[in-house]
């Protein structure tokens, strides 16, 4: 299993808390699924259809945060906002195989569709890659409300030039997925294919998905992110018009040497 399980949750505790103080999942905003190593089980409960196929899933198991979960209550009571869920032999259907006996959600996460498609890929490009988390970044959105930064290439320099760690622990930079109905299949494709070559992706005007091999690092990634977006506010907000701050693309291209 990717943890013991008394580990795991005193993880998701700990990162729900994170996310909930820094105002990044207000309300039910904000999910996220693990992806197990666990024998498959005798399904429980009615299977539910997947309205696209994730054929590389097939038997996998899944923890993941349940619809309409809050993460100040995830924070304290991890077990009664989450449950495991089971992909079907033919990775058209699921089932859940577990919840808590409290609990009083019953349904995984509205973007159940976009973590299997994200997992799915994970899966066939043999990525170690087993956490997918969703949340509201503000400072991320903020940025993806200047027109200028609607785009990967201004997006990404920006992000690196604020802070030199930024481009040492983000390196792939992020994925830019223009504004899409949440919960859609297009809005699953779309992400899927930015996380082909990103850790991170950024939902224009709404939040971003990381993928790691743990809940910590997804929130990491997505911390340092905040962080740069935070320094170019404040220093935009600090200098003259039309003055010029940031790393120079001489000391970018420097750190890019050692990164890369």
């Amino acid at each position: 299993m990717y943890k013991e399980q008394k580990s795991l949750f005193s993880e998701i505790k700990a990162v729900a808390g994170y996310l909930w103080e820094r105002g990044w999942s207000e309300r039910n905003a904000g999910n996220f699924s693990i992806r197990l190593v666990a024998e498959v089980s005798k399904p429980t409960e009615k299977s539910h259809p997947l309205e696209i196929a994730f054929p590389a899933l097939a038997n996998q198991v899944f923890l993941i945060s349940a619809k309409g979960s809050f993460m100040r209550h995830m924070a304290k009571h991890p077990k009664r906002n989450t449950l495991f869920i089971q992909i079907g032999k033919q990775g058209t259907d699921y089932h859940v195989i577990h919840r808590n006996k409290h609990a009083m959600l019953t349904e995984p996460s509205s973007e159940l569709a976009t973590h299997l498609a994200i997992h799915n890929m994970l899966v066939e490009s043999g990525s170690k890659n087993r956490v997918v988390m969703h949340t509201h970044v503000t400072e991320l959105i903020a940025l993806t409300h200047l027109p200028e930064l609607c785009n990967e290439q201004s997006l990404n320099h920006l992000l690196w030039s604020m802070h030199p760690e930024t481009i040492m622990f983000v390196p792939k930079g992020v994925g830019f997925v223009p504004f899409e109905q949440p919960g859609t299949t297009a809005i699953a494709e779309r992400t899927t294919q930015k996380l082909q070559n990103h850790d991170v992706a950024v939902w224009e005007k709404h939040g971003a998905f990381s993928v790691d091999t743990s809940l910590e690092a997804c929130f990491d990634a997505l911390d340092i992110l905040a962080k740069s977006a935070r320094i170019y506010f404040m220093a935009k907000s600090s200098v003259e018009k039309n003055t010029t701050f940031g790393l120079t693309g001489e000391q970018l291209n420097e750190l890019k040497g050692i990164v890369f």
